[in-house]
């Protein structure tokens, strides 16, 4: 497997293992095709989590990825001037580069924060800021709520921020040793090959996506009387995401920061694993309401004062999944906004490994600093606006 990060230190070159599996990857992604080819209910259901997941979510994070990536690849942006310049400002920058959807913008300050040029104060801005790929989700689904939460975590990360670094100073959680991180330079991989059939799946799946967000039923019309659109473009585009995920040697880490790669692979590789992390989201909540007898709605509001609290703790596990899940379980419903926000705010999504990899102190610290604001902010909207 390929590595992370290199890191230089004290002259020696090492390298921090990613946390990816690809064995453990090919049987999560055969799991799910295999269910979607049967023919039973079960089958019914993953299918239709298939199609929902690659039309309403997959396609609008593509687009957004190639607006991003491809100002990210047209401009030479030297992050270490830029951080020379603006010490100032560092828990402001670090809050939008968290903000920003996915979790490379966290994962550049984060790496800035090991190599001493921001302060403690602009790590935990960023990790409180910082929602990770489960903003795709929210922003496909509801792009208001999304704005919103993305303005109450700034707002949140910027004030934390500052508030820390009144009580620590610039050297507060300075390492002692000295690092130097490079991203390790990776090529094109087996699965780029399938670029070109990802591309004209695609197309005409960003078009139907699109449509379909504005209630157009492509059934009516004559052309596709007799063939289902929707379905088979849904369908196909989240099997070759799945696939091309599965066989993909880089970890999820690697997919979303690796520059050094085609334009083009980054935004097709981070689509996919975005994708089939945001099915297995569906997945675990249709499964659960399919296998289970639970009525999860009488669950929640029995113990409604204990929901954001459950949610904050999610937001203390490292990765995008478990924060994917509990964007899925507010979007159908069953939890209020209010444990949204506690999650959006304490999760810190893949920006943490390489923290907990090179200081896991500091790491640790942040985290659970985010945690506070966490709890005031979910449950002061709870009190305010839901009960």
């Amino acid at each position: 497997m390929n590595a992370i990060l290199s890191v230089i230190r004290n002259n020696k070159a090492i390298f921090v293992a990613n946390d990816g599996r690809l064995l453990k990857k090919c049987l999560l992604g055969f799991l799910i095709l295999s269910f979607a080819f049967q023919s039973n209910n079960l089958g019914d259901i993953v299918r239709n989590v298939l199609v929902e997941a690659y039309l309403q979510v997959s396609v609008f994070v593509g687009f957004t990825l190639f607006v991003f990536i491809g100002i990210d690849s047209l401009t030479k942006f030297n992050v270490e001037n830029f951080l020379n310049k603006t010490k100032t400002f560092h828990v402001p920058i670090a809050t939008i580069l968290g903000a920003l959807p996915g979790c490379g913008g966290a994962i550049i300050v984060v790496t800035q924060f090991i190599q001493g040029r921001i302060s403690f104060g602009a790590l935990v801005a960023v990790l409180t800021a910082t929602m990770g790929d489960a903003a795709f989700l929210l922003l496909s689904k509801e792009p208001s709520t999304g704005i919103l939460v993305f303005a109450i975590t700034c707002a949140t990360g910027i004030v934390t921020g500052y508030f820390v670094d009144l009580f620590h100073n610039h050297k507060f959680q300075e390492l002692k040793e000295s690092f130097k991180i490079e991203f390790e330079k990776i090529g094109n991989t087996f699965v780029s090959r399938f670029n070109i059939f990802w591309v004209i799946i695609f197309v005409p799946g960003f078009c139907v996506g699109l449509l379909t967000a504005f209630r157009v039923n492509l059934d009516n019309y004559f052309l596709f009387s007799n063939f289902n659109l929707v379905e088979s473009i849904g369908s196909i585009g989240a099997i070759i995401s799945i696939f091309m995920w599965t066989l993909n040697p880089l970890s999820d880490f690697q997919c979303s920061t690796e520059k050094t790669r085609s334009f083009l692979s980054r935004v097709i590789d981070t689509t996919n694993f975005v994708t089939t992390w945001v099915v297995c989201g569906f997945l675990f909540f249709e499964l659960l309401i399919y296998f289970s007898d639970i009525d999860l709605m009488a669950f929640f509001n029995v113990w409604i004062a204990f929901v954001p609290l459950i949610a904050i703790l999610f937001g203390f596990i490292p990765g995008c999944g478990p924060q994917i899940i509990v964007t899925t379980f507010y979007l159908n419903g069953y939890i209020p906004l209010s444990a949204e926000l506690g999650n959006a705010i304490s999760n810190d999504g893949d920006a943490l490994f390489p923290a907990i990899a090179l200081a896991p102190k500091s790491a640790i610290l942040a985290t659970l600093y985010s945690g506070i604001p966490a709890v005031i902010v979910a449950y002061s909207y709870m009190l305010l606006f839901e009960i």
